[in-house]
């Protein structure tokens, strides 16, 4: 049981550093500038970093399992930043009605 604590732990975690991950790039992008993409892809490393150094730094105060939650950290990062870089590489449905219509 311990295990399944610290992975769903990590899970969620890591999930909601790619959620923040993945509205820097959305913000980023939407200036159209490379300096704005330059820092969006800082604050996701320090970000990654932030996310995976809190669960070693409270590796000993976790009800879970540490093992378990830097892993389903670490995993849930990286599935969940692919996902959402998808998601956000998808032409929204408005703007190809408003490229239809001119």
């Amino acid at each position: 049981m311990k295990y399944v604590i610290g992975a769903v732990m990590g899970l969620l975690w890591g999930a909601l550093a790619a959620w923040v991950n993945s509205r820097i790039n959305k913000r980023a992008i939407s200036k159209n500038s490379t300096r704005a993409i330059l820092t969006a892809n800082l604050c996701r490393t320090l970000i990654d970093i932030a996310a995976l150094g809190s669960v070693f730094l409270l590796r000993n105060v976790l009800p879970g399992n540490f093992e378990a939650a830097i892993v389903g950290t670490a995993a849930s990062l990286g599935l969940l930043t692919v996902y959402f870089a998808f998601r956000l590489s998808r032409p929204e449905p408005e703007q190809d009605q408003n490229k239809e219509e001119k």
